[in-house]
């Protein structure tokens, strides 16, 4: 089984969205849960110290996201993969990078160029990412 870039962000949006929905109704039951204790420990799982997106970091970096008032939408969510993947997008800047690094590790393929937040404030809008 194959699966797009699409398709797997719509699978992480909606394991953020059920997680989220966790959260919340932890929070309800011990009001400042969320403050004191997950976004911490959330923080240190997203690993917001490296630029360049990693697999590993994206679904932590995605919840992290979903608790303030911009939560990723899926034009992100599909970049960030693509990145991930060393995938060419419609980064033109990255396109010649990732033909080769097809063999090689995953995680390590990633080009520096495309993290660069140029086209990052554009493609963020708020689009009901975590409407039903």
């Amino acid at each position: 089984m194959n699966l797009t870039p699409q398709q797997l962000a719509e699978i992480l949006a909606g394991i953020t969205r059920s997680q989220q929905a966790i959260i919340d109704a932890m929070d309800r039951a011990n009001p400042g849960w969320r403050n004191t204790y997950l976004l911490p420990t959330l923080t240190v799982a997203a690993n917001q110290r490296l630029a360049e997106v990693r697999l590993l970091d994206l679904p932590s970096r995605m919840l992290l996201r979903s608790q303030g008032r911009n939560p990723m939408d899926q034009p992100t969510v599909e970049r960030n993969l693509q990145e991930a993947l060393g995938l060419a997008g419609g980064n033109a800047a990255a396109a010649p990078a990732p033909l080769p690094a097809s063999t090689a590790p995953v995680l390590t393929s990633a080009p520096t160029p495309a993290s660069t937040p140029s086209s990052a404030p554009d493609s963020d809008d708020l689009s009901n990412f975590f409407d039903s």
